[in-house]
């Protein structure tokens, strides 16, 4: 077990836990927001950003360097790979699906937006819960 797969085992899961939290929490908290609802989303993404950036970029890191030691073949490449693209499903998504739905949210409150909002997030958590599994057989493998 090398430091490197455990860290990125800890930035893994510490990405899904927020993931399963905005999931079950704030993201249904959004519907009871009647007054002040762009406000409210503008806040939010502002302080989300602040714990999300660094979680996406340690596990860029860690994700690359995996990936190179992939190509040095000093790793197992059905963790590497299944994590990698774990990731960019989830870096994906968000640039394509959350995005843009949170700046429709910043308008003001849009139920159908949200319920979009929510079928997408549910695609980032599948991802960064089967990412924590490929990166905990990473660690123990």
């Amino acid at each position: 077990m090398s430091l490197l797969a455990v860290a990125h085992l800890a930035l893994v899961a510490g990405y899904a836990g927020f993931q399963w939290t905005v999931r079950v929490l704030v993201y249904p908290q959004f519907a009871g927001v009647a007054a002040g609802f762009a406000a409210y989303e503008r806040a939010h993404q502002q302080r989300v950003t602040r714990v999300v950036g660094p979680l996406f970029l340690g596990q860029g890191v860690t994700t690359l360097w995996l990936l190179v030691l992939l190509l040095r073949g000093d790793v197992p490449p059905l963790p590497v790979l299944g994590s990698a693209l774990c990731l960019a499903a989830v870096l994906v998504v968000t640039a394509a699906g959350a995005v843009p739905l949170h700046r429709r949210l910043d308008v003001g409150w849009d139920a159908d937006a949200h319920r979009r909002l929510l079928r997408v997030d549910s695609v980032r958590v599948t991802a960064a819960s089967a990412n924590v599994v490929l990166a905990g057989w990473l660690v123990l493998g």
